[in-house]
């Protein structure tokens, strides 16, 4: 199988970002190619045979992967495997881009890989970078119902046929898009506690924007996606857990502007998934209303 990855940088991590090329370079294996958008930025300087794409403007995180996919063909077609990596992460273990190959190779209905993000000092992984309810035990490896965007592996059959990532939503749940999409298309994703990507321990929040495109994004994400019966569930489990976690006044009152433009702004194509997808979510433990 043929391996490809897509970087991309606002420019501003120029020693993390080689350190992860170094990387992917040392991987075992065909080599892997590679892709770098700047995304409205300069690419820093990467080495010979990386290739390089710089916007004029920032895209978002979606918007700008999308890019990086069609530079390998349409939907990626020129690899089989498509890596998605965070600038500021590192590969592990020399065997990761061979062990997607080994996956995806055993099981034709394995669309989608999420990959284990742990602190590159401690080895602690997050709880909220283990993608399913049950995240007690980051180590135990699982089908899974979403992943995480910026560690991650994905059959480029995947995009061929349900699509990119949605380029609307410029940050935040554009993965559990593209996954709710692939699942209903009848595509499996898989939990990796062996793939491993080191990434210093973060807050979600330190993105100015987050709370506000949270609220927005997850509106779109139901209205794209969920049948009708489930929209209003779906919102409602997801506005009574924010409120109980008891953000901020400047956070709520940023949750609530972007929950109010999640219903009045387009999402883009309405796609409800079918009722044994959301059978199926809810046989791996996720119904699609929590």
């Amino acid at each position: 199988m043929k391996v490809g990855a897509v970087i991309i940088t606002m420019g501003n991590r120029p020693d993390e970002l080689r350190a992860l090329l170094d990387s992917i370079a040392k991987q075992d294996g065909d080599p892997v190619q590679v892709v770098v958008v700047g995304n409205g930025s300069p690419v820093p300087d990467v080495p010979e045979g990386v290739r390089t794409i710089e916007l004029p403007e920032n895209l978002g995180i979606p918007g700008g992967r999308n890019v990086g996919i069609e530079a390998f063909g349409p939907s990626g077609r020129d690899v089989d495997v498509l890596l998605f990596l965070d600038d500021d992460g590192l590969l592990a273990h020399h065997d990761t881009a061979e062990l997607c190959r080994q996956a995806f190779e055993a099981d034709p209905k394995l669309g989608i890989v999420s990959f284990r993000i742990a602190d590159p000092d401690t080895g602690v992984t997050q709880r909220r970078h283990v993608p399913r309810l049950r995240a007690s035990d980051p180590l135990r490896s699982s089908r899974v119902t979403t992943f995480l965007g910026g560690a991650n592996a994905v059959r480029t059959q995947v995009f061929a046929e349900v699509g990119g990532l949605p380029d609307e939503f410029f940050y935040a749940h554009e993965e559990t898009d593209l996954a709710w999409r692939a699942l209903d298309a009848g595509w499996m994703i898989d939990y990796r506690s062996d793939m491993v990507l080191y990434h210093p321990t973060t807050a979600p929040s330190r993105h100015a924007v987050y709370h506000r495109m949270v609220a927005r994004n997850r509106v779109w994400l139901a209205r794209r996606n969920l049948p009708a019966p489930l929209v209003p569930v779906y919102l409602g489990v997801w506005m009574l857990l924010t409120l109980l976690r008891r953000p901020s006044r400047p956070a709520l009152k940023a949750w609530f502007g972007g929950f109010r433009e999640g219903w009045t702004t387009p999402c883009g194509p309405r796609r409800p998934m079918k009722w044994r997808t959301v059978w199926r979510l809810t046989r791996l433990g996720r119904p699609p209303v929590i």
